[in-house]
């Protein structure tokens, strides 16, 4: 599993008009998902995720986590975060999960992210026509891949 981690002052989903998902203070989540992601994957991804030390403290200091703050996660699936651009200007999505793969590990990656922050996180829709803004905090911007845990 591939997840851009943006700490945002809001952000929000827009499907077809509607707002599906808005957020204050905290952080918008893309997330990409391959064929060799397992339960593993989400476990150790979600639990990076909420407590990631990207919020400043009472000294400014980037040293509390987004459950430290009481923060908002909106979760958002993105087959194009396994893009290969090897070869030719076409990105090439072949590691990229199909839906039958890749919706039921969206829906546990939700769930387990709900249990670890401790509230209900907001999502996209798998595979609509989304339309995601965020005013981006810092800005920091985080990539973590569950296969390249470094």
């Amino acid at each position: 599993m591939r997840a851009v981690i943006q700490r945002v002052s809001k952000a929000s989903v827009t499907i077809n008009g509607k707002i599906h998902s808005q957020i204050g203070s905290g952080l918008l989540v893309l997330l990409g998902i391959e064929d060799a992601d397992k339960e593993e994957d989400i476990q150790w991804l979600s639990g990076r995720i909420v407590n990631l030390r990207i919020f400043d403290d009472a000294d400014g200091v980037m040293n509390e986590s987004v459950r430290d703050k009481n923060g908002d996660i909106i979760l958002v699936s993105q087959f194009t975060l396994h893009a290969s651009t090897k070869k030719g200007n076409r990105p090439f999505y072949i590691k990229a999960s199909k839906p039958e793969v890749a919706i039921p590990l969206y829906e546990k990656m939700i769930q387990q992210l709900s249990v670890d922050l401790g509230k209900p996180v907001g999502t996209g829709s798998f595979g609509a026509d989304m339309k995601v803004e965020l005013l981006n905090d810092g800005p920091v911007t985080i990539l973590i891949d569950s296969k390249n845990k470094e």
